[in-house]
């Protein structure tokens, strides 16, 4: 997720696919789904407004230096 976000594929201010949608997508359990996005928000990637889903911040959080 985090390298869709950062490439565009989910530009900022997307609304995420709901934990369900990504459950079925990358083929594992709702349990991964959630920490997935609790790393997401952690790292500023992703902002969660409840009952209205997972958007992409924006702005985005500049990328980690490697």
């Amino acid at each position: 997720m985090e390298r869709k976000i950062r490439s565009g594929e989910y530009p900022p201010g997307t609304r995420l696919p709901g934990e369900l949608t990504m459950t079925h997508e990358h083929k594992v359990g709702p349990g991964t789904v959630r920490r997935a996005l609790d790393i997401l928000r952690d790292r500023g990637l992703v902002v969660t407004v409840r009952a209205r889903g997972s958007f992409v911040s924006d702005p985005l959080p500049p990328a980690p230096e490697m």
